[in-house]
Formats: C-alpha cells, structure tokens, sequence
C-alpha cells in the first residue's frame, strides 16, 4: 500500500502547483513544484510562486507549516537571483538555492519547495550562515545553500574550499561528511571544461575525509548550473543530519543495471535510504542511461536513453522497498531544448501526478541527453528509531 498522495492547484492567470503529500501521525511532508505563467516578468512570476505557496497551506489548513527548503531554477541568474533575494520575506523561506538552469518550458522561473508540517506544534529552527537548521525527535535536519568560493581562479581549488569549508562548519556543529552529510547538489558551470576539476577535489576531500569504496560516499548530483556569483565555477548545496545513526542509513548500489561510481573515477552512492521510527525516506541521485559496466547507453537516442535512465531509478527504488508511486518529487535534466517535448509528454505519461521539474542543464558526459534525480518516502515502523 503506497502512503503517497499528489495533487494539481489550477491557479488565477496559468499559474500551476503540483504536488506530492506524505503524512503519518506525527510530521506530514510536502513536496510543492510551481510553474507560474509565462510571457510576464521575473518579478510577476516570483509574486506568483509566492502566492502559490500561501494558497497551498491555506487550502490544505496547515496549521503549523514549515519551509524548509526552496529552489528557483532560473533562465537568468545575474538578474533574477537579486530580485528573488530582495523580495523572498524573512520567515517565509529557509534555506534558498537560486540557480541559472533555464525552465525547459519557456518560464523565467520554476520553484522546487519542501515543506513539513508537525500535528501538535511549530518545529525548532534557526538560519546561519547560508543554512537553515530544524530540530524534531532528537534530530536536527540541515540544508546549506549556495556555497562557493571567494577568489580561487578554476573548479580544482575553488571545489577544494567549498568542501573544506563545509566540512570545517559540520565540525563546528558536532558532525562530519562521513557521518552526518546525506546528500549534495554541485553545479558546475559549463560542466564539459569543468567538471573534472570538481570531481579531482572531490575524491581528494573524500579520502581525507574516510569517505572510500570500502566505506561509503555521499548521495549527489554534479550537474551543469551556475550562481549568481559571477567568478564561480562550483556552487554547492547540501543536507545533513545531526543525530542520525550509522544503522539508520543505508546505501543503495543496483548492481544489476549500475557500476559503482569509483569504476570511472568519481565518488557518489547511487542513492540512500535513511529509515526512522516512522518512514523511510530516499534520495536518488542524478542518474542517466549507464549500464553495470559504467558504459553510456543508447547515444544519441533520447526515447531510449530515458527508458533506461527510469529503469535504473526503478531498479534502485526497489532496492529501497519503494517504487515509482512513492516518489515524491523528481527532477529531469535535458542537454538539447529540442527534446523537451518528448520527455513532457514521457512524463504525462508515465508520472502524471508526480512534482516535477525540467530544466536545461548538460550532464556530466556529452553522451548523455537526460539524467533525473528523485525523492521517495515510504512508511515504515522502525520501533528502535525514533519517528522523524
């Protein structure tokens, strides 16, 4: 029995909110994407995001919401992120991602919002530097947004800063990446020059870290994006969980249809599985039409490219004990505008209730045409765990 339940918000002027709802008797999770109406300004598509938002937990009577998290995907980031930052109100947002990846539809704009909801009360929760912290059952859940480096000229040395600075904050805070870090988002400006830079400074930090093959690495996706920062070639988003046990998280490999990501160089799990009291939540990293071998699948075709890009995500869902239908929201990569049609209707097709966002954004092999990231959740009973 599938405890997912999706919806669609038909709003004034074309604007359109889908959603997916998971609730349990304690916290209930809320996966909001908004597409709001094109041919106006960024500025009349942000109002009307926000709008959206406010109507949402207005018609669902949500009496103690809590944003945690929002991500704009943009087509200009120089302009619109300043827009967005200036006008976002304190308190409405928490952690917020502002990223040049253009609305394979035409928008200026789309959101990505994750929202929770407690039954009997507001959650604990602060904002600091760039991060937003909320505090639940013994567990303090942490989104990071936007991190980059100042000066350093190239992706080798200003990936090295992001994630030592980062590291260095989770030290602060009484965690590590090995221990605490479930999940990042890289974007890498024109990814075809510079992603081996990210990825040499990735591996270096991992190790040093105690992050290997034969221990575990951090769930991710290293896509094509860019900040607002103008000399930035890396930016970083990340979550991570303090007081979070080892036996609560799970890696997930699906070694039928996936290499593990070492056997090209770079240092991924393919997606975790974190379980407490009350559900299992999963998070599927950008995954593209790649076989066991770590070969790239079906060049040039992008009908079968995603057939076998979604096969590799089943694959790892039923590894998790979860499918399809306990996906919770789903981001879809495109490298060529001209294939948005096809993965439109694909997606009406196949997910029609399904939050989801398509953006313009290269992977990390010129081979690939698609690659798409997910969210799932699941109910469970954990009795050695406390609830989220």
């Amino acid at each position: 029995m599938h405890s997912m339940e999706y919806g669609k918000i038909s709003l004034p002027e074309g604007v359109t909110l889908r959603f997916s709802a998971f609730k349990r008797k304690g916290t209930d999770e809320y996966h909001l994407v908004v597409t709001p109406a094109k041919g106006v300004p960024a500025g009349v598509q942000y109002d009307q995001i926000e709008s959206a938002v406010g109507a949402f937990m207005r018609q669902r009577e949500l009496q103690h919401p809590q944003v945690v998290f929002r991500r704009f995907l943009v087509s200009d980031v120089s302009n619109q992120a300043a827009l967005i930052r200036q006008a976002a109100h304190p308190g409405t947002a928490s952690s917020l991602s502002v990223i040049q990846q253009p609305p394979a539809a035409g928008n200026k704009m789309l959101a990505w919002v994750y929202l929770i909801e407690n039954h009997v009360e507001n959650f604990d929760n602060q904002t600091f530097n760039g991060s937003f912290a909320f505090g639940h059952n013994g567990y303090t859940h942490l989104y990071t947004s936007g991190m980059t480096s100042s000066t350093e000229p190239g992706a080798y040395p200003q990936s090295l800063a992001i994630f030592n600075s980062y590291t260095e904050f989770l030290r602060e805070n009484g965690m590590s990446l090995v221990n605490n870090c479930m999940r990042t988002w890289l974007f890498v400006r024109d990814i075809d020059n510079h992603y081996a830079g990210m990825v040499k400074a990735r591996n270096e930090i991992f190790e040093a870290e105690g992050l290997r093959r034969n221990t575990h690495y951090i769930a991710s996706t290293g896509i094509e994006g860019q900040s607002e920062k103008t000399h930035a070639l890396v930016a970083m988003d990340a979550y991570a969980i303090h007081g979070i046990a080892a036996e609560q998280v799970r890696h997930l490999k699906a070694l039928t249809h996936l290499s593990p990501t070492h056997d090209y160089g770079v240092a991924f799990e393919r997606g975790t599985a974190v379980d407490y009291g009350d559900r299992r939540q999963i998070f599927i990293s950008g995954t593209a039409s790649i076989d066991h071998r770590g070969h790239v699948l079906h060049q040039g075709d992008i009908a079968l490219q995603t057939a076998r890009t979604f096969e590799n995500i089943r694959t790892l869902l039923v590894e998790a004990e979860a499918g399809f239908d306990d996906i919770s929201s789903m981001m879809v990569y495109l490298r060529d505008l001209a294939d948005t049609p096809y993965i439109t209707a694909y997606l009406q097709e196949h997910f029609p209730g399904v939050p989801a966002l398509v953006a313009i954004a290269p992977v990390c092999r010129h081979g690939w045409l698609i690659e798409v990231e997910c969210t799932a959740t699941i109910a469970n009973s954990h009795p050695a765990f406390r609830d989220f």
